[in-house]
């Protein structure tokens, strides 16, 4: 009986033990309301690994006991090595999927963890008490059935008592029943039901499907309906569409609901800025990790150049989500947010996208490529891009550079290529780098390495030296393009734009405030960045507006003068009057208003903003929306759904 308590004791310390360090070190947020939550979902987790570890002999029990808490310890360990790279928990999905890349961060991994040894060495103790106490916590209930069904009665009970306490009204943003029931945010669910409970419910969505409901149509305002009998006073991008007719011929309520709402959605207006590159050619860069620590004077003076006699987007973001570069692009070809748990550009890949560049360049007769110097097949690029319009070319895949390096080079791939396209008027080229890639070791990084003597003598650590000569080969990259365009003619006739697809995680906050203007921290200021967007023949114009990735595709599509409905995107045009809205995977927020930080729950107005009591619930709600919308225009090919009618 002494051994029996002991054992149960063992399991309900150890786990509670590990979500607490857990909660600690990713949230600083250790005692909340939302403790009795966890403790109360974790007594049939507890009962469970007790019924496991003690129903064979004490032999297995043992062997087994000591299986599950090692793999229990290495799974907390290795969601805060993950969380401190991507401010995200891995979920199931990520397991199987992502393996295969493990190898290529390794020296990410091997930093992170140093960086939070103290936490990590702190995770090993339960295991460590069990090696050294193993014969008094394991006991074996082979032979007594009656222990087994008592244990299952009682699992089923406290079960039913955790999820009993969803129940109790709490008035917050995000509760532990919406997440438990409602809402699929991992990040979130981990702070208010611990990670075992959260992983076992995305374990259950994974196996079993999880429709969120919507909850936007009895949110609009039933005056938008006669929407088009009243006389606007400006111009919108839209388009023309007949919501009446899909929502009379629509069977499925999800689809019903979306074409409701997208009816009823607010369009962004055209401005001054609407068609100003209308006819230009446009070369877009996705550049990998870039960052405003590469733009320098003396050393990337291109870039300089570019940053600021352009637009200059002083309040512009790149929130990075779980799929990192790959969601990173997602969200900035497509301006929707990505699906939580898979690769949304993968799974783009059979969908129609009427308004990505590429295929609405081509529609109006753009010869669009697109280059990559990785591997093709990376993150499934040879099936996305295809599909987003583009003649695809990258490593392997009739790119001609040197791809047994790494990384490649962004100065090969842009002069291998600028004569496929650059005698082709109108053309849109679409460039996803790789040279700024981590490693940032000078051994680790062959771009570090070809361009160590440009800064071997600055005044930096060795990780901020090499990533800043890892983007002096975008450096050369941009100043070769730039000086083929002008041989030819063609640079008064071409818009360069270059976003990045997040912050170069492959260095410590510290490094990358040894040569930031800003103060970063973890949570918003780390993810500000540049958005370069620029033209020889303009002059430099200053926008304060907050955006984001999110918001590149309709801000290009309007400059162009591309015909698109605004209202079908979940980004807006960076240049209208539209609200500013910047999303973080784990559904925290920053408007005009201020900044809302959805792990603590508290909002930090903005200076001289006055708010309504319900504004932080208007923009969750609307947050709600738009993961929704995005997830469901993914799994259900929905433009495909309304455009070929």
């Amino acid at each position: 009986m002494k051994k029996k308590k002991n054992n149960i004791i063992f399991w309900f310390l150890s786990i509670l033990y590990l979500e607490m360090v857990l909660r600690l070190t990713l949230f600083d947020n250790f005692l909340n309301i939302n403790i009795i939550n966890l403790i109360l979902f974790l007594i049939p987790i507890v009962l469970i690994l007790h019924l496991i570890s003690s129903i064979f002999n004490k032999k297995m029990s043992r062997f087994i006991s000591l299986i599950m808490i090692a793999f229990l310890t290495l799974v907390f360990i290795a969601q805060i090595i993950y969380y401190k790279i991507y401010l995200s928990v891995f979920s199931i999905y990520s397991i199987g999927s992502g393996t295969g890349q493990v190898l290529e961060f390794m020296s990410t991994i091997i930093m992170v963890l140093k960086e939070n040894i103290i936490p990590i060495l702190f995770m090993l103790i339960p295991l460590a008490i069990f090696i050294i106490f193993s014969k008094s916590i394991v006991v074996s209930s082979k032979r007594n059935p009656r222990n087994i069904v008592l244990t299952l009665i009682f699992i089923l009970l406290f079960q039913g008592v955790a999820i009993g306490s969803l129940f109790i009204k709490k008035n917050e943003n995000y509760s532990a029943k919406q997440l438990y029931y409602d809402t699929h945010s991992p990040t979130l669910s981990v702070n208010k039901l611990g990670l075992l409970t959260t992983m076992r419910i995305d374990f259950k969505r994974l196996m079993f499907g999880f429709e969120e409901e919507s909850k936007f149509v009895d949110n609009l305002d039933p005056a938008d309906d006669d929407e088009d009998n009243i006389e606007e006073p400006k111009e919108y991008n839209k388009i023309d569409i007949d919501f009446d007719k899909l929502i009379s011929k629509e069977n499925d309520k999800s689809i019903k609901d979306m074409h409701e709402y997208f009816k009823r959605a607010e369009a962004t207006s055209k401005n001054q800025y609407t068609g100003m590159f209308k006819g230009k050619n446009l070369i877009v860069f996705l550049a990998e990790a870039f960052y405003p620590i590469a733009i320098d004077k003396e050393l990337t003076p291109t870039l300089y150049k570019l940053s600021n006699e352009g637009f200059i987007f002083k309040n512009f973001y790149t929130p990075i989500y779980p799929v990192s570069t790959s969601d990173g692009e997602y969200i900035t070809v497509t301006s929707l947010l990505p699906k939580e748990g898979v690769w949304s550009a993968s799974r783009s890949s059979t969908n129609y996208f009427p308004f990505v560049l590429g295929n609405s360049f081509k529609k109006i007769g753009y010869k669009t490529t697109a280059y990559h110097n990785h591997s093709a097949t990376y993150y499934d690029r040879d099936k996305s891009h295809p599909n987003f319009g583009y003649d695809f070319y990258a490593c392997k895949r009739g790119l001609n550079i040197n791809c047994k390096i790494w990384p490649e080079s962004d100065l090969e791939m842009i002069d291998a290529t600028y004569k496929s396209y650059i005698e082709n008027d109108p053309f849109l080229t679409y460039y996803v780098t790789v040279s700024g890639h981590l490693n940032y070791t000078k051994s680790g990084n062959m771009m570090a390495y070809k361009n160590w003597s440009y800064v071997k003598n600055m005044n930096y650590s060795d990780p901020v030296k090499a990533y800043m000569a890892c983007h002096i080969e975008l450096e050369k990259a941009l100043s070769n393009l730039i000086k083929y365009l002008t041989i030819e003619g063609k640079l008064e006739d071409t818009v360069i734009a270059i976003s990045s697809d997040h912050y170069p995680y492959g260095l410590t906050l510290d490094q990358i405030n040894e040569k930031s203007s800003y103060v970063k921290d973890d949570n918003f200021e780390k993810h500000r960045n540049s958005f370069i967007l620029w033209n020889s023949e303009m002059k430099p114009v200053k926008i304060d507006k907050i955006g984001s990735s999110l918001d590149v595709l309709p801000t290009l599509l309007n400059l162009f003068g591309i015909e698109y409905d605004s209202r079908l995107l979940m980004g807006t045009d960076l240049l209208s009057d539209s609200d500013p809205l910047v999303i973080y995977s784990n559904r925290s927020f920053i408007t005009d208003k201020g900044r809302y930080n959805s792990i603590t729950g508290k909002f930090q107005k903005a200076d001289g903003a006055t708010i309504s009591d319900d504004y932080v619930k208007q923009i969750n709600n609307k947050i709600y929306d738009k993961f929704y919308l995005s997830r469901k225009i993914l799994e259900t090919d929905y433009y495909r759904k309304v455009f070929s009618n």
